[in-house]
């Protein structure tokens, strides 16, 4: 028997297990193996993040307007009720009055306004400003004046569109462009693998471009769920679409094959489900309520919601978070391009120029 075939067995496969584990590592078997155990760990985080965001949303700061004049007391009262119902959430805010609160509801410092009214206590929410708010605040609000006494007269004063009736229609189209924008940065890794950096990011604003204005015409002029002040909302989908790809293209210069992992644990486990617009922040537990303004998703999310249903009094944050995250990932991934697994090698000067 030759040297050769005495250490392996037939057809010369190895039989150390030194041998086994060498050959498994190099062989595709291995790669496959952890995306099997990435795929069902990801899964479960998955359902399990949305479930905790979701499941049971409860009340954990609800900011309120409390109209002082000319009945106090009768405000007073009423409000006391209210925070028992609601485990002590409400967060107090005194106008003199309504035309003051009406302003602070307009600019999405309070939820509910709470004043006296000729006959009882008049309750104003706002359904725009999260459907899940306004339906708890009114319940409980309908249920303490039942209790003592009280005639209570709820009014939904900044309404959800009809096409939109529970308030998803802005939370899927950006999810959509979350998912999109990353699932697009990917493809081109794979079938563009040759661009360069500056071809890549041109070629990724012009699929976050394209992308976004299909989003809002499906939405808007296709099916008429929303009627969306359309160049606004189409820019802010293609900063999202533009911002997850880039987001991608980053952890991709930085950890090669499984950029997948923070990105979606970033933009889909944590993002999403913390972004207010399934459930309003004030219901989400309250460390997913504050990170969700800080993650495109909720940026994305709060600018889309704020120009859709509050034109005059829109803020920038949302923009810069967006801004932020993409400015981050260009400048990493143009900093450590030659890292990327993408791109072409350069022709030599003297190449170019031969005869």
């Amino acid at each position: 028997m030759s040297s050769s075939s005495a250490g392996h067995g037939a057809h010369g496969r190895p039989r150390t297990l030194g041998e086994r584990w060498k050959a498994y590592k190099n062989s595709p078997f291995l790669p496959a193996t952890v995306l099997v155990l990435i795929v069902a760990a990801a899964a479960g985080l998955f359902a399990g993040s949305y479930t905790y965001a979701m499941a049971n949303p409860t009340p954990h700061r609800i900011p309120a307007a409390l109209v002082t004049q000319p009945e106090v007391e009768r405000g007073e009262a009423f409000v006391a009720g209210m925070e028992k119902a609601l485990d002590a959430s409400l967060e107090l805010h005194d106008y003199p009055d309504v035309a003051d609160a009406r302003r602070a509801l307009d600019e999405q410092k309070v939820f509910t306004i709470v004043r006296a009214s000729d006959d009882g206590v008049a309750l104003d929410v706002a359904g725009a400003s999260g459907a899940s708010v306004a339906e708890l605040i009114a319940k409980a609000g309908i249920e303490v004046g039942d209790a003592t006494g009280v005639e209570v007269t709820v009014r939904d004063v900044k309404p959800l569109q009809k096409g939109d009736p529970r308030g998803l229609a802005l939370f899927y189209i950006s999810l959509a462009a979350v998912i999109m924008g990353f699932l697009g940065a990917i493809q081109l890794s794979v079938h563009a693998h040759g661009l360069n950096p500056a071809e890549r990011i041109a070629f990724t604003v012009a699929y976050a471009l394209l992308g976004g204005f299909a989003i809002a015409a499906a939405v808007d002029w296709w099916l008429g769920a929303v009627d969306l002040p359309f160049v606004q909302s189409w820019l802010i989908l293609a900063f999202t679409m533009f911002t997850s790809g880039m987001v991608f293209t980053m952890f991709n210069t930085l950890m090669g094959r499984w950029a997948m992992i923070p990105t979606w644990g970033v933009m889909v486990l944590l993002g999403n489900p913390s972004s207010g617009g399934a459930v309003s922040w004030p219901l989400l537990p309250s460390a997913l309520g504050h990170i969700g303004r800080w993650l495109p998703p909720g940026a994305s999310v709060n600018a889309q919601h704020t120009a859709v249903y509050y034109q005059g009094h829109q803020f920038v944050f949302p923009y810069l978070v967006l801004a932020a995250w993409a400015l981050v990932s260009c400048t990493v991934f143009w900093v450590w391009r030659h890292r990327h697994p993408g791109g072409r090698a350069r022709m030599p000067e003297h190449a170019a120029t031969a005869p």
